[in-house]
């Protein structure tokens, strides 16, 4: 248990750690995983060297730091990291190692300021930010225990292969043992891992599930992220285009993540994505459509034209079979074809005002830009803070 001394300490590294926590992190990294290979298939490499991952761990401890007196302010940002760690089989027995490695960094970060009152402080806090997040863990690990589930990773064979757009392919997926497969949450994710040939190395990676549960099947739909000058490309995505195909076997968590659909509520449903954050609305339409539920749904959607609009026949087929669902369509760079033109331009709830109720239920899945001008919008026209659900893709967490 911290006292206050001790939690004053804490608060008294908040300016250093605002202004020098990503070199904190950096080290804590390339310590760790120097000393610790094995964990170099745990952690995601691409966001590795991006330093994706570095501000995400720096920005996560710098709010621990400044709510030292009471983490659970924290909950949704622990609950997020718990599901993560879940899907990638973290386990108790990691933390240790990375206390280690993390009180080890401080000390050869700050040098001289590190006293031994610090590192006291900071290694107490630290188990108590581990205790939190192993005993979140340990719950939903014991919540894997419908028909079908599994803890770890279990293997399953690529039965279906479609290219729904020029970027983005759909995998579905049997286990080989053909044993059940678990319900989801229309929203989660599963993890899968690939050995990546240019890395020599096993990676794991987050995928969301784009089909309603209650199949036989699992399907993700993966884009694949090409280099950029900006941007390096996506090694995983790459992998899982180019050289998986049906028949193949690829290693699979079980399905993980907070973001999903609140089925007990009877409010409009509005699914709000661009691009590939498609995946997740596509889950959450299907199944409310197989539910026949009578709440009004809204797909808003953001893409260049229907070449990149992927799995729009399967939106077309739901909403015409049900008269209480509508779609959007915003067009940003429209083709000739595209003679179904809703909206040009990209997605604008702005434009929509009329359609917006704040006792609607919003989901939001994009590019972090797009998230956050999206939620700025649905704020400013009046839609509680409490009804907006938002799933970010691509935000270096692990």
């Amino acid at each position: 248990m911290l006292t206050e001394n001790q939690k004053s300490i804490i608060k008294a590294t908040v300016p250093v750690l605002s202004e020098h926590g990503v070199d904190l992190t950096s080290h804590f990294y390339k310590r760790m995983l120097s000393e610790n290979p094995e964990l170099k298939q745990v952690f995601n490499r691409g966001h590795q060297e991006a330093g994706k991952q570095q501000h995400a761990l720096a920005g996560a401890v710098l709010a621990y730091a400044q709510n030292i007196d009471d983490p659970t302010i924290l909950k949704d940002a622990l609950v997020h990291i718990a599901h993560k760690h879940v899907s990638l089989g973290i386990r108790a027995e990691h933390y240790p190692i990375v206390g280690k490695h993390l009180l080890a960094s401080i000390k050869e970060v700050l040098g001289e300021a590190a006293t031994d009152q610090l590192i006291e402080a900071w290694g107490l806090a630290y188990q108590q930010l581990a205790d939190l997040l192993i005993g979140m863990e340990t719950k939903l690990y014991g919540d894997l225990v419908k028909e079908g589930a599994w803890t770890g990773w279990r293997s399953f064979k690529i039965v279906k292969k479609i290219a729904e757009t020029d970027q983005i392919t759909s995998f579905y997926f049997k286990p080989i043992d053909n044993g059940k497969l678990p319900a989801f949450h229309p929203g989660q994710y599963i993890s899968v891992r690939v050995y990546v040939p240019e890395w020599d190395l096993i990676q794991p990676r987050q995928y969301t599930l784009s089909d309603a549960p209650g199949k036989d099947t699992y399907r993700i739909s993966v884009k694949r992220e090409d280099g950029t000058a900006k941007t390096p490309a996506g090694h995983v995505s790459n992998v899982l285009h180019k050289n998986f195909n049906v028949g193949d076997v690829i290693d699979i968590a079980p399905p993980s993540g907070e973001f999903c659909l609140n089925e007990q509520s009877d409010k409009p449903v509005y699914l709000i994505s661009a691009g590939v954050g498609i995946t997740p609305m596509i889950s959450m339409l299907t199944h409310l459509a197989q539910q026949q539920t009578k709440r009004p749904v809204s797909f808003i959607h953001g893409t260049r034209n229907i070449q990149t609009y992927a799995m729009h026949s399967q939106v077309n087929n739901i909403v015409e079979k049900n008269n209480n669902f509508e779609k959007i369509i915003f067009y940003s760079n429209p083709e000739d074809q595209d003679n179904q033109l809703d909206y040009l331009g990209r997605v604008n709830l702005l434009a929509l005002k009329d359609k917006i109720t704040p006792n609607g239920e919003y989901y939001l899945c994009g590019p972090v830009d797009f998230m956050q001008e999206r939620i700025k919008d649905l704020k400013n026209l009046g839609v509680p803070a409490e009804n907006i659900h938002a799933e970010a893709f691509d935000t270096g967490s692990i």
